[in-house]
C-alpha cells in the first residue's frame, strides 16, 4: 500500500462480510484524518466533515454551512455549489449540519466529474469568500415589507430562517429538540444546531467568520473516501488544493462528558396548535442518558437491548406502549440515539393528555421492573442479534450512494477521535456480543445498569397550546417594531441600501467558464438497466435476478388488482400496511411479530396505482408483498411469505384499531416535511385519472379520511376496520401471478426450491385496470399546523412516449436552474423552489418549499414562459438542465435495488425500449424545443393551483381564488 510523503499509514483493516478494506491515514502537517474504504465500485464518493460545536441557538454552523457554498478563492461566483449541480452528473451533492458536525458530501460514477467536485468542494470548504450579502441571503436579513417604502414595516428574511420556521412547525421535531435539551444541560447537544427562528436573528455576520476560521481547520476535519481511488494521486490533490497551505492547529474541538443528574428530572413544555380541539395531542418521552459511544462493544449492548425493547409490537416496551390507554400510539422518538458523543435511550407516547406524564412514566418503568425481575426468552435476544447481522451484511444505496451510507454509519465514531473502521468492520463485535449473550441474565443486567439503576433520566412531556403560535407571531412583530421604532433615516435607507445591493448581486449573470464541468461527450449512450436472469412460467411466472447481494435473498409476491370501487381502493393503502402487521397461519399478531423478527430482516406491502405509460387516464394497479432474509433462513422466509398472502388474520380489532391510530399519527407527522410534495399532488389532482387518483389515496384527502376514522374509533366501533379489510381481502386475488427472487449465485438453487414448494398453480390473468368513479375533494388550499407555505403550480402535459416528453424535462431543469432558484430561494427567501415534468401523471409541475411567500410565488411561476423568451438561446443552460435529467435516470441503486427497480419498470411498461428513446430524445434537445413546449404547454394556460398553508389564512386563498378548508 503505498504512501504520499504528506500522510502517514496509521492502519489497514479488511472487511470480509462487505469485501472492502478500510484504510486509515493521517497527513503529517496538519493531523488531518482521512479514512479510504477500498473496493472495486464504479461509484466514487468523498466527504469532509468539520467538528462543529456551536454554544447557542443562532444557527451558526447550519448557516455557515450554507454560506461557505457560495462563493471561494479560486471560484469566486455567486453560487458554485447550485452551478456544479447542473454541471455534473453527481449521483450525489449535498452539504449538511448535525448536531456536532458539518459535512460536504458527494458522489459520482464519472470519473472526471468527481474530480471537479473535489476541486470546488475543497475550495469552498477551506477557502470560502463568505460574503457578507450572502450571509444575509442564506442567514437572516431585515427588509421592508413595501420594498419602495423605507417606512414601512419591518420583516425578516432569510433562507435558514424560513427553513426552520418549517423545520420547527413539527411537533416531533420540537420534542426531539425539547428532550434534547434537558439530557444534555451543559453540552452542545442543550442547543439547536440548525437554529430557533427567535434566536437565528440574534447571529451577526462578525460571529459567524470567527465561527469559520476557529473550526474549519484541517486539524479538525476528516476526510472520508469510498471507491476504486488511487490513494497517492487523492493525497496529492488534497495537499495541493488545501492543505498544504495549513500548519497544526493547536485546538482539539470535542465534546465533554456530561454533567450527570442525582435524580432524575421532570419536565413540560408546550408546542403550538391552532385548532379548536386539543385534546389527545400531548406527547410524553422518557429518555436517558448511556455511555460513550465510541465504546463499540457497549454500544452494541444497547442496540441490542433497544431491539429487545422496542423492535416490533411483541416488544415488551412497545407492547405496552401500544396497548396503553394512556395514549394512543408509540412515540416516533423511540430507541438509541448512538451518533451524539454520549449514547440516549427513548420512549415516548403520543396522543396522550399532560396529567397522564406521571402514569405514562410509571408504565415504563413497570415494564423495565419487569424485565429485569423476568427476563425475555432467550429466543427474543436471538432474534435481535439476528436484527443487527442481517444490517451489517446487506449493501445499500437505493436513497442514499452506499458509499455514503458506510460513511455516515461510520462518520460519528471519527468526529469523537473512536475508530470508525470498527463500525464498519462489526463482525468481531458481533461474536463478542453473541458470547455475552449467552449469560442468562445478560439483558437484565443491561435493563438494570443501563436504565432502572441510571438517575440521569428525564420525563419529558410537549403539550398543545392554542394561543402559543399568535403569541409568537405578536412576539417577533413587536421585535421588529422595537427595531424600527429605534432606527433613523439613515439606517431605514442602510437597509434599503443593503437589500438593493443584495437584489442586484442576485440578479448578477457571473463567468460559469471558471468552473470545472463535464459536457454530454461524458454521458454513457445507453440507459442503465438489469436483465432478468431467468423466467419461468409454469405456476405463477417466476422471475430471477442473479446478483451481488451478499448473502442476502429477496422476494416479492405480485398480482394484478382487480376493479375495485372507490371505498375499497381508500382502504388499500392501510390494508397494505396492516397486512404484515397482523397475525397469520394461525399464529396472533404478538407471535407473529417475533417470527417476523426471527426470521427476516423485512416484510411489508405496497400497492402500486399508475397511468398507463402512454394515458394517464387509464389506471392499472397491482399488489406487492415483498421481504429480505438471510440465505440461511431462505425455508422460513419463503414459508411466511406465503402464510402471509394466505392467511393474514384480518380479524384482530384492537390491533387494527391500534395500527389505524399509528397510521393516522405518521400521516400527520409528515404533512410538513413533504408539503410541497402533497401541494404538488393537490394541484394536479384536477388534471387526470392518475393524478386524481394518486392524490385522494395518499395526499391530504387520505390524511384526512385517517383523521375521521379515528375519531369513528373513538365512538366505540372497532369492527367496521376488519370488515372494510375482509372486504378488499375477498376481492384480491388468491395467490400471486409473478413471483420476483433476487439472489447471489450461492444462493439461487436454495431459493427456488423453497419458492416452487409453494407456487404451483397459475395465477390469475387480470390486467390491473382500474376505473373509478368517486367525487373528489375540491379543495386546493389546505391550513395546517404550519408557520410557512408550500406552493404548487400543475399544468397538463404528456406521458413519457410522446416526443415533447424529453424537451419538458429539460424545460423544467433550465427554469428551476435559473429563474426559479434565483426568485423563490434566493430573493423569495424559500427553502427550495423549482419545477418537473412528472411524464407518469402527465403534468408540469412547479413548486416551492417552506415559503415566506404566496402570492408573489405564483407570479414567479406564472412569467417562466416569458422569461425564457427574452432570454437570448444558450445552449449551455439547455446541456446542464439535460445533465440534470441523465444523472437522475443513471442513479445507481443497490444491485437488489436496481435489480427491482427494472423489473417494474418493465411491468409498468416502461421497458427498455422506451427508456432508451426517452435518453436519446432528452440527449437531442435545443433551446427551440424549449421554447416551443413553453409556448404550448405553459404560455396562457391556467392549469391548477394548490398551497399548503399556514392556519388562519383564509384571506390569501381567497386573494387567490381557491377553496380553502383545515385540515
Amino acid at each position: 500500500m503505498s504512501t504520499h510523503s504528506a500522510f502517514e499509514t496509521l492502519a489497514s483493516t479488511h472487511v470480509a462480510s462487505l469485501d472492502l478494506t478500510v484504510e486509515h491515514y493521517r497527513h503529517i502537517e496538519t493531523g488531518a484524518q482521512h479514512f479510504h474504504l477500498r473496493c472495486e465500485h464504479d461509484e466514487k464518493a468523498f466527504c469532509v466533515a468539520l467538528r462543529t460545536m456551536p454554544m447557542d441557538s443562532t444557527g451558526v454552523a447550519h448557516i455557515l454551512e450554507h454560506t461557505v457554498l457560495c462563493g471561494s478563492e479560486r471560484y469566486p461566483v455567486r453560487d458554485p455549489f447550485f452551478m456544479m449541480t447542473r454541471r455534473s452528473l453527481n449521483t450525489f451533492m449535498n452539504a449538511m449540519t448535525s448536531s456536532d458536525w458539518t459535512a460536504y458530501p458527494f458522489a459520482s460514477q464519472n470519473d472526471k466529474d468527481f474530480y471537479n467536485l473535489l476541486d470546488v468542494y475543497m475550495d469552498a470548504v477551506f477557502f470560502s469568500r463568505l460574503d457578507p450579502l450572502d450571509f444575509a441571503q442564506e442567514g437572516h436579513r431585515l427588509e421592508f415589507a413595501d420594498s419602495g417604502n423605507i417606512n414601512s414595516d419591518l420583516v425578516y428574511k432569510g433562507v435558514v430562517f424560513n427553513e426552520m420556521k418549517g423545520a420547527m412547525s413539527s411537533p416531533v421535531s420540537q420534542l426531539w429538540q425539547g428532550i434534547s435539551a434537558e439530557l444534555f444541560p451543559t453540552t452542545t447537544y442543550h442547543y439547536n444546531s440548525g437554529g430557533e427562528p427567535s434566536d437565528i436573528t440574534d447571529l451577526s455576520y462578525e460571529q459567524l467568520l470567527a465561527f469559520y476560521k476557529s473550526h474549519y481547520h484541517p486539524s479538525n476535519a476528516v476526510f472520508m473516501t469510498f471507491g476504486d481511488l488511487d490513494v497517492p494521486d487523492m493525497h496529492q490533490r488534497l495537499q495541493d488544493l488545501a492543505l498544504s497551505r495549513f500548519e497544526q492547529q493547536d485546538k482539539r474541538w470535542q465534546v465533554n462528558a456530561e454533567k450527570r443528574y442525582v435524580a432524575p428530572r421532570a419536565v413540560q413544555s408546550h408546542y403550538g396548535v391552532d385548532g379548536d380541539d386539543i385534546s389527545a395531542q400531548t406527547h410524553h418521552v422518557m429518555g436517558w442518558l448511556l455511555g460513550d459511544s465510541i465504546d463499540l462493544d457497549a454500544q452494541l449492548e444497547a442496540n441490542l437491548l433497544s431491539q429487545v425493547l422496542l423492535d416490533n409490537s411483541a416488544s415488551p416496551l412497545r407492547k405496552a406502549l401500544e396497548n396503553t390507554e394512556l395514549g394512543t400510539s408509540p412515540s416516533p422518538l423511540c430507541g438509541l440515539e448512538d451518533s451524539n458523543r454520549e449514547m440516549s435511550f427513548l420512549c415516548g407516547l403520543e396522543g396522550s393528555e399532560p396529567e397522564h406524564a406521571a402514569a405514562f412514566e410509571q408504565l415504563v418503568l413497570d415494564v423495565l421492573t419487569q424485565v429485569a425481575e423476568e427476563g425475555v426468552d432467550a429466543d427474543v435476544v436471538e432474534a435481535a442479534l439476528h436484527q443487527l447481522e442481517l444490517h451489517q451484511r446487506e449493501i445499500g444505496g437505493d436513497h442514499m450512494p452506499y458509499g455514503l451510507q458506510l460513511i455516515f454509519s461510520s462518520l460519528p465514531a471519527a468526529i469523537h477521535y473512536g475508530d470508525p473502521t470498527e463500525l464498519i468492520n462489526l463482525d468481531p463485535a458481533l461474536e463478542r456480543l453473541k458470547q455475552k449473550i449467552a449469560e442468562p441474565d445478560f439483558i437484565q443486567q443491561r435493563v438494570r445498569s443501563l436504565l432502572l439503576n441510571n438517575r440521569h433520566r428525564v420525563r419529558y412531556t410537549l403539550a398543545p397550546d392554542q394561543n402559543l403560535n399568535q403569541a409568537m407571531a405578536e412576539r417577533e412583530q413587536q421585535q421588529l417594531q422595537c427595531i424600527g421604532s429605534e432606527l433613523s433615516q439613515q439606517q431605514r435607507q442602510q437597509i434599503a441600501d443593503n437589500a438593493e445591493a443584495l437584489k442586484q448581486r442576485q440578479a448578477q449573470q457571473d463567468d460559469e467558464s471558471i468552473l470545472p464541468a463535464v459536457g454530454l461527450a461524458d454521458v454513457p449512450a445507453s440507459v442503465p438497466y438489469v436483465a432478468a436472469t431467468k423466467v419461468v412460467s409454469s405456476g405463477p411466472k417466476q422471475t430471477e435476478y442473479q446478483t451481488g447481494t451478499n448473502g442476502l435473498v429477496y422476494q416479492q409476491l405480485i398480482a394484478d388488482i382487480p376493479p375495485l370501487n372507490f371505498e375499497q381502493l381508500s382502504w388499500l393503502p392501510f390494508f397494505t400496511h396492516a397486512w404484515t402487521e397482523v397475525g397469520a397461519a394461525g399464529h396472533d399478531y404478538l407471535t407473529q411479530q417475533n417470527r417476523q423478527t426471527a426470521t427476516v430482516g423485512s416484510l411489508t406491502s405496497y400497492a402500486t396505482l399508475k397511468g398507463q405509460v402512454d394515458d394517464a387516464n387509464r389506471l392499472s394497479s397491482y399488489l406487492v408483498l415483498t421481504g429480505k432474509a438471510l440465505t440461511a433462513k431462505v425455508q422460513d422466509f419463503a414459508d411466511m411469505m406465503a402464510e402471509t398472502w394466505h392467511s393474514a388474520h384480518l380479524d384482530e380489532h384492537q390491533r387494527l384499531a391500534d395500527l389505524l391510530k399509528q397510521t393516522k399519527a405518521r400521516k400527520e407527522h409528515g404533512i410538513t416535511g413533504s408539503g410541497h410534495a402533497l401541494a404538488m399532488s393537490l394541484a394536479s389532482a384536477p388534471l387526470n385519472q392518475a393524478s386524481q387518483l394518486g392524490d385522494e389515496l395518499s395526499g391530504l384527502p387520505q390524511a384526512r379520511r385517517l383523521k375521521a376514522r379515528v375519531e369513528r374509533l373513538k365512538q366505540g366501533d372497532d369492527g367496521f376496520i376488519a370488515e372494510a379489510l375482509q372486504s378488499l381481502r375477498a376481492a384480491l386475488p388468491a395467490q400471486p401471478d409473478d413471483v420476483l427472487m433476487i439472489h447471489d449465485a450461492q444462493a439461487a438453487q436454495a431459493h427456488w426450491a423453497a419458492v416452487t414448494g409453494h407456487w404451483q398453480q397459475p395465477g390469475g390473468s387480470l390486467d390491473g385496470a382500474q376505473t373509478v368513479e368517486f367525487s373528489a375533494n375540491s379543495a386546493r388550499y389546505w391550513m395546517v399546523d404550519a408557520q410557512v407555505n408550500y406552493c404548487a403550480w400543475a399544468l397538463p402535459t404528456v406521458s413519457v412516449t410522446h416526443p415533447d416528453a424529453a424537451p419538458l424535462a429539460v424545460l423544467a431543469g433550465v427554469l428551476r436552474n435559473n429563474l426559479l432558484h434565483t426568485a423563490i430561494r434566493e430573493q423569495g427567501g424559500a427553502y427550495g423552489g423549482g419545477a418537473t415534468q412528472d411524464s407518469a401523471q402527465a403534468c408540469f409541475k412547479f413548486y416551492s418549499y417552506r415559503d415566506p411567500r404566496c402570492e408573489q410565488t405564483f407570479d414567479d411561476f406564472a412569467r417562466s414562459a416569458s422569461w425564457l423568451k427574452q432570454q437570448s438561446p444558450d445552449e449551455s443552460l439547455v446541456e446542464q438542465a439535460i445533465l440534470g435529467v441523465i444523472s437522475s435516470m443513471d442513479r445507481p441503486g443497490s444491485p437488489a435495488g436496481e435489480a427491482k427497480q427494472s423489473y417494474h419498470l418493465d411491468r409498468t411498461g416502461r421497458s427498455q425500449m422506451i427508456r432508451q428513446n426517452y435518453r436519446e430524445q432528452v440527449l437531442s434537445v435545443t433551446w427551440a424545443d424549449l421554447v416551443r413546449v413553453a409556448e404550448i404547454y405553459i404560455e396562457g394556460q391556467v392549469g391548477s393551483r394548490a398551497v399548503v398553508a399556514p392556519r388562519g389564512t383564509e384571506s390569501v386563498a381567497q386573494a387567490l381564488g381557491l377553496e380553502a378548508t383545515d385540515y
